[in-house]
């Protein structure tokens, strides 16, 4: 699988309009992904993300199945292991095993198409513009304008640069950005980590509406609250590896 330079601050590469995606660096192909069990052919998975003994030399194996319209929280301590699975699940970091989008092998797809389906969402967003506003176009600009005030957001921080916003504003903009996507899956990596509760209990309010119409969410969270409230499972990662709480 070709694996392209890592995002600088873990930007969304669905938006990137640099396409750096498009000039991935060969690698050795892996393996061929095992079978699917019978009944299970492309298109027509009981799951809409299937994990197959992903791993790396740094972490895994992880093995999970995920619905439409489910939200699956992971928590742990600083430095576990949470954002690399992610990343590894999003094809940003290189591994082996396999992941399945609704019955699609990942290797069916192109790095920059598998990313723009199955979203990372990072910590520390990264930007390639200094104005807001250049992130957003097109249709995706009206997006952005609607989705402002239902996280607390002045309209008039799209024309601002970048630097002036807050932390919090931030990251409440590139989950904007994520969702602007419309992707099948979410890999959000402490999406309300640098919010205060207000802001976070907007932010629960958009992705219950996405999970309600079928979006599956993987969420990094160091809130057992917030992974209560909007998570149907939890897993805990320990040593480089998911555990049930």
């Amino acid at each position: 699988m070709s694996f392209p330079p890592p995002l600088s601050g873990g930007a969304c590469p669905g938006l990137d309009p640099g396409g750096w995606e498009e000039k991935a660096a060969a690698s050795p192909s892996p393996p061929p992904p095992a079978p699917l069990p019978q009944g299970e052919g492309e298109g027509t998975s009981a799951f809409r993300l299937r994990i197959v003994d992903l791993r790396s030399r740094l972490a895994g194996p992880f093995n999970l199945e995920l619905p439409a319209g489910e939200c699956l929280a992971i928590t742990g301590p600083s430095g576990s292991g949470k954002s690399l699975c992610l990343r590894m699940i999003a094809d940003l970091d290189a591994s082996e095993g396999d992941v399945l989008l609704d019955g699609a092998h990942r290797l069916s797809f192109s790095a920059p198409a598998w990313r723009r389906k199955v979203v990372y969402n990072a910590a520390e967003p990264g930007w390639w513009h200094e104005r807001v506003s250049e992130h957003f176009r097109g249709g995706i600009l009206e997006f952005a304008r609607t989705m402002l005030p239902r996280l607390a957001l002045a309209a008039e921080l799209l024309g601002s640069d970048i630097v002036r916003l807050s932390t919090g504003e931030r990251q409440r903009m590139a989950l904007i950005r994520a969702l602007a996507l419309q992707s099948p899956v979410l890999l959000l990596d402490e999406p309300t980590g640098a919010l205060d509760q207000d802001s976070t209990d907007l932010v629960e309010v958009v992705l219950r509406e996405r999970l309600a119409a079928g979006t599956t969410i993987l969420m990094v969270t160091h809130s057992a609250a917030q992974a209560e409230r909007l998570a149907r499972r939890h897993l805990r990662m320990e040593n480089r590896r998911l555990v049930p709480t």
